[in-house]
C-alpha cells in the first residue's frame, strides 16, 4: 500500500545519488549500495518502499493410480504411491524506499519514507494420496502374492518470506526557525523560535513463511470374494414428481463390511491403509408412487423428489422443502409403495389473515381466515400475547394480561375460518371491556406430515362498544 506524502516532505531537492554535492547538515540518509534497478525505481517514484510479491504456492502432488486385479496366485508388484507436492516459492524482497534530501531550514516537520514489507512465502503443495486397490479373489491365501506400495506423497515445503527493507534515516533530527513580525525598531516587532523535527522512517517487516503441504493419505484396499465383476451402484435417484406416476423404479447398491488388518493379508512389506473393506452382498429395492391428492400430479411437475435405498432394502422418498406432503409407506418384500394423501406448496401454508375482532367481555373473539383454504388438511395451534392499555387504572402504557397457548377447546373451525374465544382466557374482566385499547400478537403453528411453520399476525385497536 502506497502512502501519500501530505505529512512528509512535499518537494525534495536531490536524489541520494547526489548527496556528495550537498551540505551534510541538510541530508536525509538512504540505505547504501543501491543497484541500478533500484535507482531506476527511485527516479520514477517518490514514496515508501513497495511490498514484495508473495511467492507462488507449490502444486499438489498427483494421487496414485487406482487399480483392479484378480488374485490367482501369480506374484504381483504394484506401486500406487502418490507424488510429492512441490515446494512453495520464496516471497520477494520488498523494494527500497526513495530517500531524498530534505530542504534546509524548512518550517514544517519531516517524516522520512518507510521501508517495505517482504512478500509471504508460498504454501507447499499437498502430497498426492495413495491409489486404491480392488482385488477379486477365490482363495484368500493368494493375496500373499500381492506386494503393493500405496504411500501418500510428501507435502512440499513452504517458501521463505522475503526480507523487509529499512526505512530512511534523518541526518539532522531538529532545527529552529526564527519568525519575526512587525517593523524592526518599533514596539510591535516580535520574534519567536519554533523547533521542527525529522522522524526516521520505520523498517519493513520480513514476509511470513509459507505453510508446508500436507502428507498424502495411504491408499485403500477393497476385497471381493467372487470372480464376477460387481454391478454399478444406483442407490439414489432424483426425479421430477410428475415422472413418478404409474412407474416402478429399481435401486441397488453394494454393501461392504469395514475390517482391520489389510497389510497382514498382503505380501510382507506392503504399505497400505490398515482398514479395508470387503464386499458383503448386493442390496436391491423397487419404488412405486400412489397419488391420491386431489390436484393432478402434473401440477407438481417442477418439483423434484429424491429416492434413496437403505440397508434394509427399503426405498425412502424425500420431497423438497417447499412442498408439504402427507403420506404413508408400505413394504412388501423389496417393493416400497408410498401413497401421497395430500400435497401442499409451502407458500400456501402461511396465508392466514385477521378477519374480525368482535364483541367484548367473555364474548370477545378474534376471527382468522385461511386465504389458501387448506385448513381442513393442516393442523393448526395458536399462541397469543394479549396486551391492553390500562385506561381503567389511569395508565397509558400497554400491559400484558395473557401470554401463552390458546387451548383447543377455545378454538373452533368452520372450513377455512377460525374463531378464537379470547374472552374465555384468564384475562381480567377490565381488560376485556368495551373501549379498551388492545395490542394482540398471534402466532399460528401449522403442521403436516412431520413439517411445521409459524406465522405471526398482529392486531391493534379498541374493543368496540356494544350498542
Amino acid at each position: 500500500m502506497h502512502k501519500t506524502f501530505k505529512s512528509k516532505l512535499p518537494l525534495l531537492l536531490t536524489f541520494c545519488l547526489f548527496t556528495n554535492f550537498l551540505p551534510a547538515s541538510a541530508a536525509v540518509v538512504c540505505p547504501a549500495n543501491r543497484s541500478e534497478k533500484d535507482h531506476k525505481i527511485a527516479d520514477r517514484y517518490d514514496r515508501d518502499g513497495d511490498r514484495g510479491s508473495n511467492g507462488r504456492a507449490g502444486r499438489d502432488g498427483r494421487s496414485g493410480q487406482n487399480q483392479t486385479i484378480s488374485a490367482d496366485g501369480t506374484p504381483v508388484n504394484l506401486d500406487l504411491s502418490g507424488q510429492d507436492g512441490e515446494d512453495g516459492e520464496d516471497g520477494e524482497r520488498g523494494s527500497r524506499p526513495r530517500c531524498r534530501e530534505e530542504r534546509e531550514n524548512v518550517n514544517y516537520n519531516i517524516n522520512a519514507p518507510d521501508g517495505s514489507v517482504g512478500g509471504a512465502g508460498g504454501k507447499g503443495g499437498d502430497g498426492g494420496n495413495g491409489g486404491s486397490l480392488t482385488v477379486y479373489y477365490s482363495n484368500l491365501a493368494d493375496l500373499k502374492k500381492i506386494f503393493v506400495r500405496a504411500v501418500g506423497g510428501q507435502g512440499g515445503r513452504g517458501g521463505q518470506g522475503g526480507r523487509g527493507t529499512a526505512g530512511c534515516n534523518c541526518r539532522r533530527r531538529s532545527w529552529e526557525i526564527k519568525t519575526c513580525t512587525g517593523t524592526p525598531g518599533s514596539p510591535n516587532y516580535k520574534c519567536t523560535n519554533q523547533v521542527y523535527r525529522c522522524y526516521d522512517g520505520s523498517d519493513g517487516r520480513d514476509g511470513s513463511y509459507g505453510q508446508d503441504g500436507k502428507l498424502g493419505r495411504l491408499g485403500s484396499l477393497s476385497l471381493i470374494n467372487s470372480k464376477e465383476p460387481l454391478k454399478d451402484d444406483t442407490p439414489t435417484l432424483k426425479l421430477a414428481i410428475g415422472e413418478l406416476a404409474n412407474k416402478q423404479f429399481n435401486l441397488s447398491k453394494n454393501k461392504w463390511q469395514q475390517r482391520q488388518g489389510a497389510n497382514s493379508l498382503l505380501a510382507v512389506g506392503s504399505v497400505i491403509a490398515d482398514e479395508y473393506r470387503e464386499f458383503e452382498k448386493r442390496l436391491e429395492g423397487t419404488f412405486k408412487l400412489i397419488w391420491q391428492e386431489k390436484q393432478p400430479i402434473t401440477s407438481f411437475a417442477n418439483q423434484t423428489a429424491t429416492l434413496n435405498l437403505n440397508n434394509s432394502e427399503q426405498v425412502e422418498v424425500t420431497f423438497p422443502e417447499d412442498l408439504w406432503v402427507d403420506g404413508n409407506a408400505t413394504n412388501q418384500g423389496k417393493l416400497t409403495e408410498f401413497t401421497v394423501n395430500y400435497a401442499i406448496p409451502k407458500k400456501e401454508v402461511t396465508r392466514l389473515a385477521v378477519a374480525e375482532f368482535a364483541d367484548s367481555g367473555q364474548n370477545l373473539n378474534l376471527k382468522i381466515v385461511d386465504l389458501a383454504a387448506k385448513s381442513d388438511l393442516i393442523n393448526t395451534q395458536f399462541r397469543v400475547k394479549y396486551r391492553a392499555r390500562d385506561n381503567f387504572s389511569g395508565s397509558f402504557d400497554y400491559q400484558t394480561f395473557y401470554e401463552g397457548e390458546i387451548p383447543s377447546t377455545l378454538v373452533t373451525r368452520d372450513y377455512n375460518r377460525f374463531t378464537l374465544a379470547l374472552g374465555k382466557l384468564k384475562i381480567p374482566r377490565e381488560a376485556l371491556q368495551s373501549g379498551t385499547n388492545v395490542d394482540i400478537k398471534l402466532v399460528a403453528i401449522r403442521s403436516l406430515g412431520g413439517r411445521s411453520a409459524q406465522q405471526t399476525l398482529n392486531w391493534q385497536g379498541a374493543i368496540r362498544k356494544m350498542k
